[in-house]
């Protein structure tokens, strides 16, 4: 198994920037897929950003397209997601996840473990 731990969010004012990191500890010597999910009050779990284990495939929501980057260093066992330009919008828990295997992270139902979550408020 894996374990994922969330770090990095907070409150920032529109326009502003964070970046949230996962560290992954466990199983890690197996190549495993990550992807950052994220839930608003009052909405259903969404997908955020997606990366395979070699980094080579990364997939983006529309909505976040152009103004977050997702990126792993497997040496470490950590995920990040650097995310700019941020809107009122983007305000919701953030979650990473995890499956063993190719591909990416792009569905819930694909995920097999989860962190926490981080909470992302950006202001107006």
């Amino acid at each position: 198994q894996v374990q994922l731990v969330e770090s990095g969010g907070g409150l920032v004012q529109a326009g502003g920037s964070l970046r949230l990191s996962c560290a992954a500890s466990g199983r890690t010597s197996s190549n495993y897929a990550m992807g950052w999910f994220r839930q608003a009050p009052g909405k259903e779990r969404e997908v955020v950003a997606a990366i395979s284990w070699s980094g080579n495939s990364i997939y983006y929501a529309n909505s976040v397209s152009g103004r977050f980057t997702i990126s792993r260093d497997n040496a470490k066992n950590m995920v990040y997601l650097q995310m700019n330009s941020l809107k009122p919008e983007d305000t919701a828990i953030y979650y990473c996840a995890a499956r063993y295997g190719n591909g990416v992270v792009a569905e819930r139902s694909e995920a097999d473990y989860w962190g926490q979550g981080t909470q992302v408020t950006v202001s107006s």
